[in-house]
């Protein structure tokens, strides 16, 4: 204080100059899932006093040199009720800081303390008319915990970015301090208050100590099984394998460990979601079993399949339904089961099935959603024939093709194969490779009996895909180093033949749900997206540039991940309702052998699968091979909007590649990505190198790309398309019917029965119906691409007006969108089902709407 406040203070007067300010938070109870309903005043008044103080810190160095000046504390003083709220549930409190009468330098800062026995969720702080300055805005966001919890102050910063070097001095030490609270210290139990952001392999998977059968490989950390690093939480040990985790009790599945800030709970909607996935696999799982024993002979006809939807069936009486009404939201009630009291079980009407019942059997459709679908990833263009294996022979034996050319010949209109090859239109979607060497082992569960798929297709004057021929391989029976046996199907409409071409394309249906579940979904988004959100969280403080360009594409995350490792990726979720069953997490190990960072830029991507080719005359460098392609198509419009807004934002922080070079954070960042998140990767020789802005640039790009546009391509579309589960079946429980069998018999008489006997389960189908419908649904506080959950994000203006651009541009693309898919002659946007292709469209309202980009993997 100076000599004139010191005089000031002793004869009484305090004529120093004010700054007002205003915080906005939520108290707890009012973000609690439990207790929604709660009052916004009840216990408002449990804040004010002196229970939260703030102390800013100022841009002029203390009497250290080192860190920045405080101000003297201040408290929340009183309650704004003339404020209108952005969301429900806010409070606005006002705040009057002390201004000294000697030079206190420009807030860059400020600590909180939450002298309250309760957290609260803090939004943001304004100061409104700092001397010499103006407004300044903290964009805050976070958990607040009381005091004694924390090992360290609770430190916000302005909304200005900063290169480190370019920080200023007063607030350095601060950034430093605040990136080493979040690493930790490696050790210990993570608890719901602390913040620490580490790393730790897929230890989780499964309960060793319930018997060998329970027990699941640890992926992460080997040759045999590398995997993306996941968050820590530092749970005990199993009894069995020390070097496993044990894992929470189902009804203790949301209370995994992750950074408070990372967790479900900003906002109502997002809990509700969660705590309906949760309660579609605890609660519905066992009043289905109940179900499915009262009606043994499981679905015996579409119309039995199609009623679910149009009428409902009624749930058995019993303990099961009352845990239904007990544990699922209303909200979600309204839409399952109907609120007459009656249990009666009921989902909304897929898309798929809206229009037309049966087109979706059509081979036109069949063909279409390779392009349109929900898994869009994987076909890829013919450069040999037949289709060769990439699988060591030594080990498993001749895996190549046994497609010959007399199955195709006569489909390719006048073209021999050779032509048809060279002028680009065959096409193959191969699952052979990924599926043959666990088939052997799969196939020895109970449930499920499938085969490893290869489907060949023309591209049709009309630029639909005509499916040629199927093969569906079996491993030997006599061992793997002798190869498969392989049988070919080719197209039939009539008959047991049309019955059979039928089930052979459903089989690879079966293929293609669990890669795309399993690979395309969960591992090349939510797996492999979360060592970025770990590493930036470590390494790029809150005021790098880079940390706010990537943030909003981490929301809840890490939340949606530990949630999936507790429900979906183990007994009762992936195991029960895909056909790798138990080997499903060992499936996606192998896939992520061959995940190549770069390759994930969808320009690269489809260069690698061979439908499209470099042309620099065209729009985005490529030409597509497939121009009916709709995924592709608005997937580059998408890419291309993404790498001008990083492109402009980079180069607005970034003058020079040296600055990169030098940036100590960004490289820390980086390096620490290779080495732990994705450290089973991190001698290989593709990773960029990021020492210019080139780099920096398309990284960004591709990160941004893989938690916003590729996931809700591979997301969104689950419940228009797998919602009627005979369109993509997950299970197959029996092998091709053979002459001779009571199946093939049964073909002649009656086809659909022995169809869903094989595909439909009845128990599997209603639980991944169900999680199906919850899953796809947006959220009320979704953000999407191209949006901020605060305007004042940054102070910068020129990443502001280049952010305003970015939104112009996709708006742009909505338009093309609905434009191109109300023109007939692009016949794969809708296709026979009549779905038009919206997976790529960037907004949505709220729901189930098969469209829209979410900023984040997020569900």
């Amino acid at each position: 204080m100076s000599l004139g406040g010191i005089v000031d203070a002793i004869l009484g007067k305090d004529d120093r100059p004010k700054v007002k300010g205003r915080v906005i938070l939520m108290k707890k109870n009012v973000l609690d899932f439990i207790n929604i309903g709660a009052s916004v005043v009840d216990g408002i008044s449990d804040l004010l006093g002196q229970k939260v103080s703030i102390q800013l810190i100022s841009g002029s160095v203390n009497y250290d040199g080192l860190e920045g000046k405080l101000s003297n504390p201040a408290y929340l003083e009183s309650w704004l009720t003339d404020i209108t709220p952005i969301t429900a549930g806010e409070s606005t409190f006002s705040v009057t800081f002390d201004w000294d009468r000697d030079e206190f330098g420009v807030p860059g800062a400020f600590i909180i303390k939450n002298l309250h026995l309760n957290e609260f969720f803090l939004k943001s702080l304004t100061l409104e008319d700092v001397p010499n300055y103006g407004k300044i805005h903290f964009v805050c966001n976070s958990w607040v915990y009381p005091a004694f919890r924390y090992k360290s102050d609770r430190i916000f910063f302005a909304n200005q970015a900063y290169l480190p070097s370019e920080t200023p001095q007063p607030l350095r030490k601060y950034r430093e301090n605040e990136l080493v609270a979040l690493r930790g210290d490696g050790t210990g139990k993570l608890e719901e208050w602390d913040r620490v952001y580490d790393y730790a392999c897929y230890n989780d998977l499964g309960e060793p100590d319930k018997g060998e059968e329970y027990a699941r490989p640890i992926l992460g950390g080997s040759s045999e099984y590398p995997y993306p690093r996941r968050g820590r939480t530092g749970r005990e040990p199993t009894k069995a394998d020390p070097n496993c985790e044990s894992r929470n009790p189902l009804p203790m599945s949301l209370d995994i460990y992750v950074p408070r800030d990372e967790r479900f709970g900003h906002v109502k909607k997002s809990d509700f979601l969660t705590s309906s996935l949760k309660s579609s696999l605890q609660t519905l799982l066992p009043a289905f079993k109940a179900l499915c024993d009262n009606t043994p002979n499981e679905f015996n006809s579409f119309a039995d399949v199609l009623n679910l939807y149009e009428g409902g069936i009624k749930l058995p009486e019993g303990p099961w339904l009352k845990a239904i009404t007990d544990n699922i939201s209303s909200e979600i009630l309204k839409d399952i089961l109907q609120t007459d009291g009656q249990g009666l079980l009921k989902y909304p009407t897929p898309q798929v099935i809206q229009g037309d019942k049966t087109a979706w059997r059509t081979d036109e459709e069949f063909g279409r959603e390779m392009l349109a679908g929900s898994n869009p990833v994987l076909i890829s263009r013919l450069q040999e024939f037949p289709p060769k294996s990439k699988l060591d022979p030594t080990i498993y034996g001749n895996q190549n093709s046994t497609i010959t050319t007399e199955h195709v010949q006569d489909k390719l209109n006048g073209l021999t194969v050779n032509e048809a090859i060279k002028s680009n239109r065959l096409f193959i979607l191969n699952h052979h490779d990924i599926v043959m060497p666990l088939l052997r082992k799969i196939n020895m569960s109970a449930n499920t009996k499938a085969y490893a798929s290869r489907t060949l297709l023309f591209l049709q004057d009309d630029r639909t895909l005509k499916p040629l021929a199927i093969e569906l391989s079996l491993p030997h029976p006599d061992g793997d180093q002798f190869g498969t046996v392989s049988k070919v199907y080719t197209p039939a409409d009539q008959g047991v033949e049309g019955s059979i071409w039928q089930f052979a394309k459903a089989y690879v249906a079966v293929n293609d749900m669990g890669i795309h579940q399993l690979i395309s979904h969960w591992l090349n988004t939510h797996a492999v997206i979360e060592p970025f959100v770990i590493a930036t969280n470590r390494h790029l403080s809150v005021l790098h540039p880079i940390h706010k360009l990537l943030h909003p594409h981490f929301r809840n995350t890490m939340n949606i991940n530990a949630l999936a490792r507790e429900t979906l990726t183990y007994d009762g979720g992936f195991e029960t309702s895909l056909f790798p069953a138990k080997y499903s997490m060992e499936m996606s190990a192998a896939a992520y052998k061959d995940w190549v960072f770069p390759e994930q830029a969808l320009p690269a991507d489809l260069l690698k699968r061979g439908v499209a080719v470099e042309d620099l005359s065209s729009p985005h460098g490529i030409r597509l091979l497939i121009l009916d392609y709709p995924y592709a198509v608005d997937g580059l419009e998408i890419w291309a909007a993404i790498k001008s807004w990083v492109t402009e934002y980079c180069k607005f922080y970034y003058k020079s590649d040296e600055t990169v070079e030098k940036d100590t954070e960004l490289q820390a960042w980086w390096k620490e990505l290779r080495e732990e998140g994705h450290g089973d990767k991190k001698d290989e020789a593709w990773w960029p190198k990021l020492q210019t802005r080139q780099e920096l640039r398309d990284c960004c790009t591709i990160i941004i790309w893989i938690a916003s546009a590729l996931h809700a391509a591979l997301h969104f579309g689950l419940y228009s398309y797998a919602g009627y589960l005979p369109n993509r079946p997950t299970l197959s429980c029996n092998l091709m019917p053979e002459p001779g069998s009571v199946e093939y018999e049964e073909l002649k008489t009656n086809p659909d029965k022995v169809f869903l006997k094989t595909f439909v389960p009845q128990l599997q189908s209603l639980l991944e119906i169900s999680i199906f419908e919850v899953s796809s649904r947006h959220a009320s506080d979704e953000v999407y691409l191209g949006q901020r959950d605060s305007i004042e994000w940054t102070k910068d203006k020129e990443p502001l007006v280049a952010f305003e651009r970015f939104g112009k541009m996709l708006s742009d693309i909505e338009n093309r969108i609905m434009i191109m898919n109300s023109h007939k002659s692009w016949k794969n946007r809708s296709g026979p089902v009549n779905v038009p292709y919206t997976l790529l469209f960037p907004t949505s309202e709220e729901g189930l709407t098969g469209k829209g980009i979410p900023n984040s993997v997020s569900i």
